[in-house]
């Protein structure tokens, strides 16, 4: 397997703290996003860039990349790895799981470095499956927002095998979803879940934030915008006179409560943006705006 570096990818540096590598894979996601972007070779850009992220926002996965780069491995470079493999220990061959054709589109690299025998040299502290004492196997599930917001089945590969995996609506991180019988040693499978990475949206408790970019003209003088949720696209009015770093709410657009618990809003927080200037009539705009605010609106 071929070397990747994760920290070059997202265009930040190996001490970047966990808002830096947000705002980072914000960024690129935005860029790249298949129902975006036109550039050539966009997609495959956009999963590079979902998988670093996946690799370095969860500290177990960092702590395992960071001490393969260490040694001074490049991106190219062919990765020999440690005696007993990268988990260093013994236990079910078994990946971590993705929705999705069980890997969620990611490289070799990051399969074999996080999953079949689990993140670390040696630590003990896999991401994949795990035997437990009454021969259940439990593996970590990450799912799709998507699947939590509807309670829905997504298809996963275990052990060279397709599942239907049915999603509760609104299950939490952390909590498991059993399927007697499923290991491949014939026990029960507890799929303990967590959330996988958005391009779009990101978690806090029930809600769900998302960061909308909108013209200094739409901030200024008020529009009507079309704003993604999980559950299809709505309209959202931007009050006259907004800021960069305003929330909006939409009540009841985030993660549906579970256990009487009210659903969660979608917050979403404006992000002003200046467009390029590809023509000269674009360019004519912008020195007109020059001319009708003056040198001194920093200061107003």
């Amino acid at each position: 397997m071929r070397f990747k570096d994760y920290y070059d990818i997202l265009g930040v540096e190996p001490g970047a703290g966990e808002a830096e590598l947000k705002t980072a894979y914000r960024r690129l996601a935005r860029k790249y996003h298949p129902d975006v972007s036109k550039e050539p070779g966009a997609e495959e850009k956009f999963k590079a860039v979902n998988e670093a992220y996946e690799a370095l926002r969860d500290p177990e996965k960092r702590k395992a990349y960071d001490q393969l780069r260490a040694r001074g491995y490049r991106p190219g470079d062919e990765v020999q790895p440690p005696p007993g493999g990268f988990g260093g220990h013994g236990g079910v061959d078994f990946d971590e799981i993705f929705a999705g054709g069980g890997n969620g589109g990611f490289s070799d690299f990051f399969q074999e470095l996080f999953g079949r025998r689990g993140a670390g040299f040696g630590s003990g502290a896999g991401a994949g499956a795990r035997p437990r004492g009454d021969g259940a196997v439990r593996a970590k599930f990450a799912v799709p927002l998507e699947a939590v917001y509807r309670g829905e089945p997504v298809r996963v590969s275990v052990a060279g095998r397709s599942l239907d995996v049915r999603v509760p609506k609104g299950i939490k991180p952390g909590q498991a979803i059993r399927l007697a019988g499923q290991a491949p040693s014939g026990g029960d499978l507890l799929l303990e879940v967590e959330y996988a990475a958005h391009p779009r949206f990101e978690v806090d408790g029930r809600n769900i934030i998302h960061v909308l970019p909108v013209a200094p003209w739409e901030a200024a003088l008020g529009a009507t915008v079309s704003v993604p949720t999980l559950g299809g696209a709505v309209e959202l009015k931007i009050p006259a006179d907004s800021e960069a770093g305003r929330r909006l709410r939409l009540r009841g657009r985030g993660l549906p409560g579970t256990g009487g618990a009210a659903d969660g809003d979608q917050i979403v927080e404006l992000e002003v943006l200046a467009p390029r200037a590809n023509t000269e009539a674009e360019r004519d705009a912008y020195r007109a705006m020059r001319e009708a605010f003056g040198d001194d609106w920093r200061r107003a």
